[in-house]
């Protein structure tokens, strides 16, 4: 059995390192014409070579995982400024993506919880292709639309869970089915459990990621033992290994939110059940820390006895 590990976005000991600076709408409308494309481009730009630092990180640490920011391009999704990101990157894009490819990364997207599919809100829904759409466009930029994921959750209940995943159902039809082929469901701490999650994933043929932190503040009655070959089997179809989100809560009262380190005590149980199945899997690590976390984790799991660990980001476990 063979373990992975990986972060999100950011990896804090790089200095002045972020992939998401930002450009505010506000701020936009305060520049002319002539210097709103180029804060565009200058911003964008840095955020692209800021994700190429990253990807150098990961490479010399061996971590094989990593999220990449959904911010690299400022303003993209913006009705009234949407701009052609691709063609003046195109060697830039090209270039990322052939560093990840080269030196076999698995990387994703995870568009923010407003990308959701639920609403009653007609222009919610169309919110959510447009920004679906958007990091497909990366993807392709880069190369590995046929590759990466973009993963999201399935969205609010708006107080009737069984008319909200009617109305997902019907409209997740509106987006492309080639985005739609690159897409993966997450179960969430408050509204869609595992359970309620994995039958949607069936039923559409989505992989699942598994969130273990909200399952555990949003419990199933369903054992682990018994729920994770259902999850693990959603993802046969499109040759990938199961992913799996791992983060531990910052305290009991802030139960839900993500302490700076991942909890060992508190993920062992998911641990032990993955080694009981036997089955390869990719932990993408949520925690405050990040690559920081990500890395000690990696400790953690190798302390085990028979886990041997094989890589900067990767154990073995007979």
């Amino acid at each position: 059995m063979s373990i992975r590990f990986g972060y999100v976005s950011h990896a804090i000991t790089l200095w002045d390192a972020s992939p998401a600076k930002t450009l505010t709408y506000a701020r936009y409308q305060q520049l002319s014409a002539h210097e709103r494309l180029d804060k565009l481009k200058e911003i964008t730009a840095l955020n692209l070579a800021h994700t190429r630092r990253m990807v150098h990180y990961n490479i010399a640490h061996e971590i094989p995982l990593y999220r990449l920011s959904s911010s690299i391009v400022p303003l993209a999704t913006h009705p009234d400024v949407k701009w052609d990101f691709q063609t003046p990157f195109k060697d830039e894009w090209h270039a990322l993506g052939k560093l990840i490819t080269d030196h076999q990364l698995r990387v994703s997207f995870h568009p923010n919880q407003f990308t959701l599919f639920t609403s009653p809100r007609q222009g919610v829904t169309e919110n959510a292709v447009t920004d679906m759409q958007y990091h497909y466009d990366m993807l392709q930029a880069m190369g590995l639309s046929d590759t990466a994921i973009i993963n999201i959750h399935i969205g609010g209940a708006y107080g009737d869970k069984v008319t909200s995943l009617e109305r997902f159902e019907k409209n997740l039809k509106t987006l492309p089915t080639h985005i739609k082929s690159r897409m993966t469901l997450e179960n969430d701490d408050k509204t869609y459990n595992a359970e309620e999650t994995l039958a949607v994933c069936e039923e559409e043929k989505v992989p699942m990621i598994f969130d273990y932190h909200h399952h555990m503040a949003n419990l199933v009655d369903i054992p682990l033992i018994e729920l994770l070959p259902r999850v693990f089997q959603t993802w046969s179809h499109i040759g990938l290994r199961p992913k799996i989100h791992v983060s531990s809560p910052k305290s009991d009262k802030a139960y839900r939110s993500h302490a700076d380190y991942v909890d060992f005590q508190f993920v062992k149980p998911l641990l032990s059940t993955l080694h009981e199945i036997g089955q390869d899997v990719d932990l993408m690590i949520e925690a405050k820390a990040k690559n920081l976390a990500c890395l000690q984790l990696v400790e953690d799991v190798a302390s085990i006895r028979g886990v041997k660990r094989v890589g900067g980001g990767t154990v073995e476990w007979k």
